[in-house]
Formats: C-alpha cells, structure tokens, sequence
C-alpha cells in the first residue's frame, strides 16, 4: 500500500501539472475549456462555479486525466461559442496550448530541483573506499580516501551529484575526466575510459567501474525501517541491534549488508537485542535487481552515530537565484540526455533495458518516498522531465505529434486531410500499444529474474 500510495501521488501531481498548462493556456488564449479532469471514468467529485465555467472533476480511474476544449471535430458546439471552439483558432494558439503541457512538466521539474536546492539536503561525501581490483577506477589510479571534488569540472558535493554526472556522460564513449583530492590533502585528475560497448549502458558502466565508497565500521543497528519491506514484515524495529544470523556472529553493518544481498528471497535466523532483552525473528530479504544482478535487500538503515556523521556527510545547499540556474540547467541536461537515449535506443546503441515501465516506477516512488520527502522531489522531477520529453516526440496521440500536425499544416497552408490524420494516429496509436507493452514485459522480466 506504501508503494501504491506514492505511486498514485506522483501520478496525480505529474499530470495535474501537465494538464493544468494545457488549461492555463488554453483560458489566456481565450479557448473555451469545458471540462478539467483528473482521472478517467465515473465521476467522483465536481466543481463548476457558474454553467459557462469550467467543469472541474475527480475520476474513479487515477491513471491520467486531460482537458476537454470546446472543439466542433469532437462534437456539437454552441453557436456562441464557436469563437472560441479550439479548431476555429490562429495556428500559433493551437500550438501554444497543445505545447503548453510538457513545457508545464519542465517547469515543475525546474520548481522542484529549485525548491531541494534551496531547502538543503544532507548526502554522503564522495570519498572512496578500496577500489575494486582490475575495475575502470582501479585502472585510472584511483585510491582509498579519494574525495571526488568534481566530474568533468561540474562540482560533486556528494555521491548523488558523482553518479548522477557519470551516468549522463556515460551515454557516450570516451574519457571522463574526474577531479580529486587524495587522503594526503593533494589535488589530482583521473580519466575514466568509457568504452564503445558501455556507452549507453549505464549499468554495465556502474558495474565496470568497481567504486566502493568509504564506509566506516558500524555495528548493525537499525535507524529507519521502511514500511512493507522484509525488515517491517519480521518485526523489526529501529534501534534494534543485529546479533547473529543463521548462527554467525554479525560482526558489523557492512558484513551483514554483504550477507543480506548473497541471500534474495531466502529466510534467514535473525538473533537481535531490543531494550537489553535478545529476541529472534526470520527475515526473507526481497530480491532487488541491480546493474543486472539481482541482491537481497531488508528495506532499513544503519544508525550512524552523531560524530560519524561529521565525518561522513555534508549539508549541501544554494541561495535562490544560484539555485534556479542550477535548477534549470539539470533539466536541461537532463532532458538532452533522456532524447539522447531515446535515440540511441532506436538505433540499437543503448539497451531496451533502460526502458521503465508502471511496475518499476511505482517500485522507484515506494523506495524514493521511504528515503524521505527530499529523493521523493527527485524522484518526481526525474519522471516530470521524462514526462516533458516524450509528450514533445513527434508521435501521433502524443502532444508532440500534434505539434507536428500543425508543422505541416504551416507549411502546405492547410490542415491535413481527416484520413491522413486518421491514419497518423492509428499508427502511433499502434506504436504507443507496443512500446508500453516493452517497458510492461520488462518490468514483470526484473520482478522475476
């Protein structure tokens, strides 16, 4: 229920988003909007203020919602109000309003990495572990107690920033240069070689790059325990300390983190102490898939003590108007990099596993929201982008296909005829069938491998 909640919250709020531009709009324009929906199906809850005002509506189906504009190929529309039917408008006004909802899912995207920027967020300072051996790290020189100051001269606070960097320039082949401090104080670069066959392939990258974070020794006592995960469902609570499991001694967080993910789907024989007294419990770590491996995961984190936290976190923050630059230049990259993969995609240079469907989007809203409101803002801009960008691909059905219409309707000097644009939409209708039919096949392909 946890997952399905947020789920269904980023849902309603992305597409609230984007059909409150098209409606916003469409109303400066002066197109009559008959009907505001959220939701599809029987109607739940109305509102309309005077009879010749907009109809707004909840619907029993939370999966979408849209904007009904008075429109004489969608029905009969009064005489008084064929001014303003959308189909009788300037081309440049159809286009602003069709354009107007994934410009409204950018801008939210911008609003919501503006308002984390602002507020602040507590991360992990990238400072590294022992690289993995004969990995792209090891290769590059790097060493224990590194400190990532930046990826190709863009500053990394902390781990967020460095994998977020990593995997936008991963899209293509070449060198990454990554800048340093080592553990002696000194500055120094190294270079990262994305090969050929990892471009585009951010989880064979990640894999390949062997980087292990520092993580001090910790012994294995709860914080936050995330609802619904296998922790939650064996009874555990925070602030309990893990003792032993299937008889052995745990001897701190990072052995039994190892342990856990060698062991998905299996019971395991907890031993834990809670207020002085040692209790048991069976544990069945869900299966997670990860760089294409699937590990076992207990839904919980490590208690890290306040003098450790020093040591391993920083407060990362921006005043409002570098936040805004900033804000809006992470939407930027970002909705480069998702057309990027888009294309590489349909050119067979990217993998087909880097589609998402229902089911992984609702598992990343479940494990976002649990880390906190602030990767739930995340979280929420990643898919508001990806949002944004798809509805502007010229694919009939989508906005972007509209647009494309509309394009050609500029250019010859008249719409389309009905049969072409009949025709258009069957095929991206088709197309829309199939590509979500992918994205589901490899969402219930992750549950199951």
């Amino acid at each position: 229920m946890h997952t399905l909640f947020f789920f269904l919250l980023a849902l309603t709020v992305l597409v609230a988003f984007h059909e409150l531009g098209h409606y916003w709009v469409a109303k400066r324009l002066g197109v009559k909007v008959l009907r505001f929906s959220i939701g599809f199906g029987s109607v739940l809850w109305r509102y309309q203020k005077q009879p010749d005002d907009t109809e707004f509506t909840l619907s029993a189906i939370p999966l979408g919602g849209y904007v009904k504009m008075a429109d004489e190929r969608e029905g009969p529309v009064d005489e008084a109000d064929l001014p303003r039917a959308f189909n009788r408008q300037a081309l440049w006004i159809r286009a602003a309003v069709v354009a107007a909802g994934p410009l409204a899912n950018l801008g939210l995207a911008i609003a919501l990495i503006w308002l984390v920027l602002v507020l602040g967020e507590i991360g992990a300072r990238p400072v590294l572990g022992p690289p993995e051996p004969n990995g792209l790290a090891a290769q590059a020189g790097f060493a224990a107690g590194d400190e990532i100051t930046a990826v190709a001269q863009r500053s990394t606070p902390t781990w967020f920033q460095v994998w977020g960097y990593l995997q936008e320039l991963s899209v293509d082949s070449g060198p990454i240069v990554v800048s340093v401090t080592t553990a002696d104080g000194a500055t120094a670069e190294r270079v990262l070689q994305v090969a050929p066959e990892m471009a585009g392939h951010p989880d064979l990258f990640a894999k390949a790059l062997g980087f292990k974070p520092w993580e001090p020794k910790l012994a294995a006592v709860l914080d936050k325990v995330v609802p619904d995960g296998a922790a939650a469902q064996a009874g555990l609570q925070t602030g309990d300390h893990l003792l032993k499991a299937d008889a052995n001694p745990i001897e701190n967080w990072h052995r039994w983190v190892d342990y856990v993910r060698q062991r998905p789907e299996q019971a395991i024989e907890l031993v834990f102490e809670r207020d002085g007294v040692r209790m048991n419990a069976t544990i069945r770590p869900k299966a997670v898939t990860e760089n294409n491996e699937t590990v076992g995961k207990i839904g919980a984190t490590v208690l890290i003590p306040d003098d450790v936290k020093a040591q391993i976190q920083t407060e990362y923050r921006l005043g409002p108007w570098p936040a805004l630059q900033e804000a809006t230049r992470r939407t930027a990259e970002y909705s480069w990099l998702t057309l990027k993969m888009i294309g590489r995609m349909f050119t067979g240079e990217a993998a087909l596993d880097n589609l998402s469907g229902p089911i992984s989007i609702a598992q990343y809203a479940g494990q976002s929201a649990s880390m906190g409101w602030t990767q739930f803002l995340k979280f929420l801009s990643v898919v508001s982008i990806s949002l944004g960008v798809l509805n502007l691909l010229p694919i009939p059905v989508l906005d972007g296909g509209h647009l494309a219409f509309f394009l050609a309707e500029a250019i010859q000097g008249r719409p389309l005829s009905e049969s072409a644009m009949a025709l258009f939409q069957r095929i991206g209708m088709a197309f829309l069938i199939f590509l979500m039919g992918l994205a589901m096949l490899l969402d219930i392909q992750r549950l199951f491998t």
